[in-house]
């Protein structure tokens, strides 16, 4: 195995996938020459060329909607938009076409298309380029939505997003793209969609969470097992559908619950999910479903940003407060 950075896993992911399906063509701006704003295509079109790696139009309506055309017809395109601020931009061709197709036609097509892009905070970017809105398309039926955590669940989760017969939105957390290296496994690495993964078993709390603020939590809950706190930590990985047998089975374990996002608190997963585990597994639970989040506000200006994303501290006092309840 080698070991790679998210950016590189991708990458990695990309290449294997266009040199066993010829059906498949990558679109974006400037994913070809420049390799793509952070580089995740990096060198392809000198290995498939300008047929399969095309440099588009700076229209991220129209790069979208020539892809649902390509699908329909039986091509595989996969999109990247430059950041997740930029997908506004084609929310008609994402919800109002490609989500729709299949239920449309009653199954006659289908809409095979991945659209990847780089969302959240961190990277102290201008507006629009750290946008962490994924509930907008959560909400969206027919839309699947994916969110890996580390390179090589970037890896795998891609490759079955290239292969699914619906449309994968998949998000990958620019703040960790160069920031954690490891193995990633060679050739042929499939992770199924809807499935999510247990970290670490506890007995006293679950700790739910996704992409980059995995990272800070597994941090929170090594200062906590200090103390004699076991937490379970469950990386949801696809966000549609999510796999809500895993939260509940966890939850009627451990009795308590903390979801922790950066995307804004009202009408967030978070919410949904808490909503789920008070349905679902109330008489399990043992204190309130506590929730870590960013604020209902636009993602603030590079030098503020470090008070909007959850950090460790709050992470560990919302815990604290979950278990000692």
């Amino acid at each position: 195995m080698n070991k790679s950075n998210l950016v590189q896993a991708v990458n990695e992911a990309l290449h294997f996938e266009l040199e066993k399906n010829p059906d498949m063509i990558l679109l974006g701006e400037d994913i070809g020459r420049d390799g793509g704003v952070f580089r995740a295509t990096d060198g392809l079109i000198d290995i498939f060329g300008e047929n399969r790696v095309v440099d588009t139009p700076l229209s991220e309506s129209g790069i979208v909607g020539v892809a649902i055309g390509m699908a329909a017809y039986g091509l595989i395109p996969v999109v990247e938009i430059q950041f997740m601020g930029f997908l506004y931009g084609a929310m008609e061709q994402l919800l109002s076409h490609a989500a729709r197709l299949r239920n449309r036609t009653r199954g006659r097509y289908t809409c095979p298309i991945v659209v990847r892009a780089p969302y959240g905070g961190g990277i102290h970017a201008p507006e629009l380029h750290s946008e962490s809105t994924e509930a907008l398309f959560v909400h969206t039926p027919g839309l699947k939505v994916v969110v890996p955590s580390t390179p090589a669940e970037a890896k795998g989760l891609l490759l079955s997003s290239i292969r699914d017969p619906d449309p994968v939105l998949f998000l990958e957390p620019a703040k960790i793209y160069r920031a954690i290296k490891e193995e990633v496994p060679e050739g042929e690495y499939l992770i199924p969609l809807g499935q999510a993964r247990i970290l670490t078993e506890g007995k006293d709390v679950t700790l739910i969470t996704w992409g980059a603020m995995l990272h800070p939590v597994l941090k929170a809950a090594d200062r906590l097992a200090a103390e004699g706190v076991e937490a379970e930590i469950i990386d949801l990985r696809t966000l549609s559908p999510f796999d809500s047998e895993t939260l509940l089975q966890s939850v009627s374990k451990t009795g308590r619950a903390v979801i922790i996002h950066e995307a804004p608190r009202s009408c967030g997963l978070g919410a949904e999910i808490s909503a789920l585990l008070c349905e679902e597994a109330l008489y399990s639970l043992e204190a309130p479903v506590l929730r870590v989040t960013g604020f209902d506000i636009p993602f603030p200006l590079p030098k503020t940003e470090k008070y909007y994303l959850p950090d460790v501290d709050q992470i560990v006092e919302t815990i604290e407060a979950a278990v000692g309840y």
